[in-house]
């Protein structure tokens, strides 16, 4: 199991802001702060160790006894959204119940990040829109089965539609992670961080950031080291047919 820790927050919207060097970035606006450390889980007391962070106010005359009590513990109001963070010894000890974390305190400008969040539902979808098939064609009598899946099932073997069938049905709504995206700016004083590209769900929806889990530098695509160019004559007029001379 991957152990990386990260910050609750909410998707503001998106933007676009210019680099150094002039280039236009489009970047999503996600609130990550003020997120407070409400409990702790010890291998003695839970069986592992973990971070439990909250973020964002919830009404006290909305909160339940198990949050008042948390927010007790932790001596904070109580919080709308909590989530365990699994982390290990070491880097458990470096927080205490009630601590207030911002992205300053766990992201740095330019370091790859994994955002989860819940997607836009998209209601009841034919098999067009939700897994792109082609659909029946318009042609030769066709008649009402221009946008269907077609056939779904088999004759006397196995006599049953195998399981994992594209098929119509829910599309979206659900939990989805974008792995890999870079933090190019942060606003400490505003608690907020800019993630280049696009993250999961809309406006207000709350997100999960943490640490990328697969690498620690940020790499773009098509920004790599320059291709050697084929002296051969025949092969550099290919790729400049392709559009990649």
């Amino acid at each position: 199991m991957t152990m990386q820790m990260g910050l609750l927050g909410k998707k503001i919207g998106m933007t676009q802001v210019f680099a150094d060097d002039g280039e236009r970035v489009p970047v999503t606006v996600i609130q990550t702060g003020p997120c407070v450390v409400v409990g702790k889980r010890t291998v003695d007391k839970d069986g592992y160790d973990a971070v439990v962070i909250g973020f964002g106010e919830k009404p006290v005359r909305l909160a339940n006894k198990a949050e008042m009590g948390l927010a007790k513990v932790a001596n904070s109001k109580p919080v709308r959204v909590i989530r365990e963070f699994r982390a290990d010894a070491t880097e458990l000890a470096k927080y205490t119940v009630g601590q207030v974390l911002g992205p300053a305190d766990m992201f740095a400008d330019g370091v790859p990040v994994d955002v989860e969040g819940t997607s836009k539902g998209k209601g009841y979808q034919g098999v067009m829109k939700k897994h792109h098939m082609k659909g029946g064609r318009a042609t030769h009598g066709t008649h009402e089965y221009f946008r269907h899946g077609g056939s779904i099932g088999c004759r006397l073997t196995p006599q049953r539609v195998h399981k994992g069938k594209r098929m119509s049905g829910q599309m979206g709504n659900e939990t989805v992670t974008v792995q890999n995206l870079q933090v190019f700016r942060i606003l400490a004083e505003d608690n907020c961080i800019l993630v280049r590209g696009s993250v999961p769900g809309g406006p207000n929806g709350y997100v999960v950031v943490s640490k990328a889990a697969t690498r620690t530098q940020y790499k773009r695509k098509g920004m790599g080291k320059e291709e050697a160019r084929s002296k051969n004559p025949l092969k550099a007029s290919k790729k400049a047919a392709a559009g990649r001379g």
